[in-house]
């Protein structure tokens, strides 16, 4: 049976600056938008949050939905991955509450683009993407049943 990785990233920007988080893997330092796994009582949305606050310290809600990505990495491993923006006033500090965070960097698309510090090429594929103008509303994502429902279990999130 299929079983891709499914994953959430949040495309966070600011004053014409992208929010990056800097991880060592294998011995290097790279970048990556804020992302990780979803986890079984949440909601995508959720995810998302969750992974913004844990992995930089900010706590925003996200407005959009960007796209929807099928990648396969190097090693064999598939993946199913959820875009989803980030648009703030200004740019924040950040406070990585997951120790596998190094920091984050506040930069300019051209600095992400023409890096060789990406995790994976859909680092630079969501610049281009938010650089396109094309969002989607959240309401086309939807959850149903438990523990999906109003009062679930899922809330994980103090907001």
């Amino acid at each position: 049976m299929f079983s891709p990785h499914i994953t959430v990233a949040c495309l966070v920007h600011a004053e014409n600056k992208f929010l990056v988080v800097e991880e060592l893997i294998n011995g290097k330092f790279l970048w990556n938008q804020p992302a990780g796994h979803l986890e079984a009582d949440e909601t995508l949305q959720e995810a998302a949050e969750r992974e913004l606050w844990e992995e930089t310290g900010i706590r925003s809600q996200i407005q959009a939905f960007l796209k929807l990505y099928q990648w396969v990495a190097p090693d064999g491993t598939p993946f199913i991955r959820f875009l989803f923006l980030v648009e703030l006033e200004k740019i924040m500090a950040t406070h990585p509450q997951d120790r596998d965070i190094h920091c984050c960097h506040w930069l300019s698309a051209e600095e992400i683009l023409n890096s060789s510090q990406l995790r994976s090429p859909l680092v630079a594929e969501s610049i281009r993407c938010y650089l396109e103008k094309k969002s989607y509303p959240l309401s086309i994502l939807g959850s149903y049943g438990t523990p999906f429902e109003k009062g679930g279990i899922n809330k994980k999130i103090d907001k």
